[in-house]
C-alpha cells in the first residue's frame, strides 16, 4: 500500500515510559498501529475491487461516538475528501444515517441523491451511485457492541440504478471483514483510532512498460492530431506533450506538476474546473471548448478512470468571436483558491449551514469545512455580549488559551475588536505586521499569519471570525474576498442560531419549571421519574408526570401529554397539573372529569391525554382511569410485565360532559406500575402496540430487585439509542417495596 500514514499523521500515542521497557512498548504500539493501517488499506482496496466501486471511504468514530472521522479513502481527490472528513452523527449524510440507524443506504443516481440528501446533491451535482453501510462483525456475536464505523463506496455514473446481488454481497462481506479487524484490534488492546488527517490511498499503478514499449507508446501519442496530457485524480498535470503545451500557450516546464487553472489564468473559471470535477467523480467522459487568449478555440475531451484523467486537446473552428487577449497576470506570492474552488467552498458551507440549528452546529460546520479547505490551522468564533467578546467555539487552539481571551472588553483596541467597531477585516501576513499594528497585544498562539473577519448580520457586526495559519501567508485580493464572503455566511447562520438557542433556553426553562422539582417520599413505595425532550424542534412540549402524596399510605400518580410542541403546550401542561392537584384524592374517574371540564372552559384549542392512578398501599389496591392515553404496564411480583387495558376515555378538552371509568387492580408488595407517554414506545414506521410490547419485554427481563431508578435509566437509554425520536418522553415508575425502601 502507498501513502499510509507516517508517525506524524496517526492518532495521538501515549508517551513512552521511562527505560527500555517503555521504549519497547511504544515501538510495539507504533508497529501495531502501522499494521492496522495497512490492513485497513488493503481491505478497502479489495472491497472496491470486489464491488466494482471507483471510490471507497472508511469512517471511524471518535471516543464519544458523536462524530465520524474519515480515516482512509481510495480514488478520491484530497480536495473532495477534506470537506467530508468530519461528519456529525446527526448530520443528514448517508454514512451518518447508516451508522446511526444501523442500516444500508443506497443512492442509485443524481436525482435520488438530490431528493433524499439535498446538501450532498447541491455540493456534488454529478452522476454517481453510492452505498453507505455500518461496519458490523460477520458473523455478529450476540450482545456485541457495534463498531460505530462506516464504509462508503461510489460507482461511476454509468452504473445501473440498483446493486446486483454480487455487488451487495461484496459490500456486506467487506463490512464484515473491516468490522472483524476493528474488533480484533480493540480486543488486543490497541483499538484503531482515526488519524489526524485522512489517509489518501493511491490506486495501484499500471505495469511499467519496457524501453521498446515506452518508445512505441510515445510515438503513437505524437502521431495523434492535437495535443495530449494526463491529470491525476487531484487535477495535477502528470504528463503533457509539446503539442499540447503549444496549444495552451505555456512551456511544458510550467505546466507539468501544476493544476491547469493555476498555471493558466484563462482556465481559472468555475465552468472549466467543474468539468474536471464531474469527470473525476462520475468517471464518465466529458467534453468542452474554451478559448485561450493566444489563438483559436480548443476542444478538450476528458477520459477518466481510477488512476486519473487522460485529456485530448484539439483546435476547432471558432463559433463566436474570440475575446481579446487578457493582460498578463502576475502569479501570487502564495497559492490561493481558484475561483471554482472558492465557489465549491461557498456552496459547501452554505449547504451545511442550512442544517445548523444551534450555535454549536455553526461552529462545528465552519471548523470542519474552513480549516482544512483553506489551509488554516486554527479557527475561533467570538460574539459580542454585554460589551465583551465571548468565545462561542474554536478549533486548533487549546482551551487554556481561549480562556485567557474570553471576555475581552469591546473597548480594548485589539485585532479581535477592530471589526466590531469598523466592520472591516484585518489580514496579517506575519507576526511582524500584527505586532506593528497592535504593539500592546500579545497573541501567544504560536501562529504566523492571521485573518480577523467581522461577522456582519443584518448590516451590523455581531462578532469576529479568526483564522490562523502556521506559516507566513500573503492574502491576495481574491482570497480576501473569499474569506470575507465566508464570514458573511457564518454570521447570518450564527445570528439565527443564537436567537434559536435563546428561545430554546427560555422555553426549556418554562417547561422544567412546571415539572415537579422533587417527588414526595412515601414509606414502602419506590419511585423513579424521567423526562426526555424530543430530539428536534424547541425541545419543549406538553408531556408531564406528577406524584401527589395524599397520606402515609395513599398517593396519586399522573402522566399526561398535551398536544403540540410549543410554549402554549407547556403552559397548558401547567394548568392540567394544577387541576389534577386540586382534585387529587377523589376517585380517578372524577379527577379526570373535573379536569376535563376545566380545560373545555379554558378553550385552549389543544387536547390532552392523561392516565391517573390512585394507589392505596394499606388496602393493596390501585384504581386507574385514562383519557385517551397509552395503556400503562403492570408487573406483579414473580410475573412478567403486562399491558393494563383500561376502559377508553375521551381526550381532555373536547366534550365537557365526557365521563370516565376507573378499574381496580391488586397492588401487592413487589408490584411495579409503569406510566409513560407515547414518546417512549412510538417508533416511526412501526406499530405502537409493538413498541409497548418491546418495553414490557425489557421490564420483564429486568431482575425484580433492581432499583427502579436503574430500570428508568435503562428504558430511557433504550429509547435514546433507537430511531430518531420526534416526541418527548415522560416516564413514572412506582413499586410497592417489600423491604420498606422508598425514594
Amino acid at each position: 500500500m502507498r501513502n499510509l500514514p507516517g508517525r506524524d499523521q496517526g492518532a495521538e500515542r501515549p508517551e513512552p515510559a521511562e527505560g527500555v521497557e517503555g521504549a519497547e512498548a511504544a515501538e510495539a504500539a507504533e508497529a501495531a498501529e502501522a499494521a492496522d493501517q495497512r490492513a485497513l488499506g488493503e481491505a478497502l482496496v479489495r472491497a472496491c475491487a470486489a464491488a466494482g466501486a471507483s471510490i471507497g471511504m472508511i469512517y471511524l468514530p471518535d471516543p464519544d461516538r458523536r462524530v465520524l472521522h474519515l480515516a482512509m479513502t481510495l480514488g478520491l481527490a484530497r480536495e473532495f475528501a477534506l470537506p467530508w472528513s468530519r461528519v456529525v452523527m446527526d448530520d443528514s449524510i448517508p454514512v451518518a444515517d447508516a451508522v446511526r440507524d444501523g442500516r444500508f443506504v443506497w443512492l442509485g443516481g443524481q436525482e435520488e441523491t438530490a431528493r433524499r440528501y439535498p446538501r450532498l446533491g447541491l455540493v456534488l451535482p454529478y452522476d454517481f451511485a453510492l452505498a453507505a453501510a455500518p461496519l458490523v462483525p460477520d458473523p455478529a456475536p450476540e450482545a456485541a457492541e457495534p463498531t460505530g464505523a462506516g464504509l462508503v463506496l461510489l460507482w461511476p455514473g454509468s452504473h445501473a440504478p440498483h446493486l446486483t446481488d454480487r455487488e451487495r454481497a461484496a459490500v456486506d462481506s467487506a463490512c464484515g471483514r473491516l468490522a472483524n479487524h476493528l474488533r480484533r484490534a480493540a480486543d488486543a488492546g490497541h483499538p484503531v483510532r482515526p488519524p489526524a488527517h485522512p489517509v489518501m490511498l493511491r490506486p495501484l499503478p499500471p505495469p511499467t512498460p519496457g524501453p521498446v514499449e515506452a518508445a512505441a507508446a510515445m510515438a503513437f501519442i505524437r502521431r495523434l492530431p492535437g495535443g495530449n496530457c494526463a491529470l491525476d485524480l487531484n487535477g495535477t498535470i502528470t504528463f503533457i506533450t509539446a503539442e499540447a503545451a503549444e496549444l495552451l500557450g505555456a512551456p511544458v516546464s510550467r505546466l507539468r506538476g501544476a493544476l491547469p487553472w493555476e498555471a493558466l489564468p484563462w482556465m481559472d473559471t468555475p465552468v472549466i474546473e467543474d468539468h474536471y470535477r464531474a469527470a473525476a467523480i462520475s468517471r464518465l467522459p466529458r467534453s468542452f471548448t474554451a478559448a485561450p487568449p493566444i489563438g483559436r478555440y480548443l476542444r478538450f475531451d476528458l477520459y477518466p478512470d481510477d488512476t486519473g484523467i487522460s485529456v485530448r486537446i484539439t483546435p476547432v473552428a471558432a463559433e463566436e468571436p474570440i475575446p481579446p487577449p487578457a493582460p498578463p497576470t502576475a502569479a501570487p506570492a502564495e497559492p490561493s483558491p481558484s475561483r471554482a474552488t472558492a465557489l465549491y467552498q461557498l456552496m459547501h458551507l452554505a449547504a451545511a449551514l442550512t442544517e445548523a440549528v444551534h450555535a454549536r452546529d455553526v461552529v462545528d460546520h465552519a471548523a470542519d469545512l474552513l480549516v482544512p479547505a483553506l489551509g488554516a490551522q486554527a479557527l475561533a468564533l467570538l460574539v459580542a455580549e454585554e460589551q465583551r467578546l465571548r468565545i462561542v467555539g474554536f478549533r486548533g487552539y487549546t482551551a487554556e488559551l481561549m480562556d485567557r481571551y474570553d471576555g475581552i472588553p469591546l473597548g480594548v483596541h485589539t485585532a479581535s475588536t477592530h471589526g466590531l467597531r469598523t466592520g472591516e477585516p484585518l489580514f496579517f501576513a506575519d507576526a511582524g505586521e500584527l505586532a506593528a499594528a497592535f504593539p500592546a497585544v500579545l497573541i501567544g498562539d504560536g501562529m504566523a499569519a492571521w485573518a480577523f473577519l467581522p461577522l456582519i448580520a443584518s448590516g451590523r457586526p455581531i462578532g469576529t471570525l479568526i483564522l490562523a495559519y502556521a506559516r507566513p501567508r500573503t492574502f491576495v485580493p481574491g482570497e480576501r474576498a473569499i474569506l470575507t464572503s465566508l464570514a458573511g455566511l457564518i454570521a447570518q447562520a450564527l445570528d439565527r442560531a443564537r436567537l434559536y438557542d435563546a428561545t430554546h433556553q427560555l422555553a426549556h426553562s418554562l417547561q422544567t419549571g412546571l415539572l415537579p422539582r422533587a417527588l414526595p417520599g412515601v414509606p414502602h413505595l419506590e419511585v423513579a421519574a424521567r423526562y426526555l425532550p424530543a430530539a428536534h424542534g424547541l425541545d419543549i412540549g406538553g408531556d408531564f408526570y406528577d406524584l401527589i402524596r395524599i397520606d402515609d399510605t395513599t398517593v396519586a400518580a399522573a402522566v399526561g401529554d398535551v398536544q403540540g410542541h410549543n410554549v402554549n403546550a407547556a403552559a397548558l401542561m401547567g394548568q392540567v397539573r394544577t387541576a389534577v392537584h386540586a382534585t387529587a384524592g377523589a376517585p380517578p374517574a372524577e379527577v379526570l372529569a373535573r379536569t376535563n371540564r376545566l380545560l373545555t372552559d379554558l378553550e385552549p384549542g389543544l387536547f390532552t391525554s392523561c392516565v391517573y392512578a390512585h394507589i392505596d398501599l394499606a388496602a393493596r389496591t390501585a384504581h386507574l382511569a385514562t383519557a385517551g392515553h397509552p395503556h400503562p404496564l403492570l408487573r406483579h411480583a414473580g410475573g412478567p410485565a403486562e399491558v393494563l387495558h383500561l376502559p377508553p376515555g375521551l381526550l381532555l378538552g373536547i366534550d365537557p360532559d365526557a365521563s370516565y371509568t376507573a378499574v381496580e387492580v391488586p397492588f401487592e408488595p413487589g408490584t411495579l406500575l409503569t406510566l409513560f407517554t407515547d414518546g417512549l414506545v412510538e417508533v416511526p414506521g412501526e406499530d405502537l402496540e409493538d413498541g409497548i410490547a418491546s418495553v414490557a419485554a425489557r421490564i420483564s427481563a429486568t431482575h425484580e430487585r433492581h432499583p427502579v431508578s436503574t430500570l428508568a435509566d435503562d428504558l430511557i437509554g433504550q429509547a435514546r439509542g433507537g430511531a430518531p425520536r420526534t416526541d418527548d418522553i415522560a416516564l413514572l415508575l412506582l413499586r410497592f417495596a417489600q423491604e420498606g425502601r422508598h425514594t
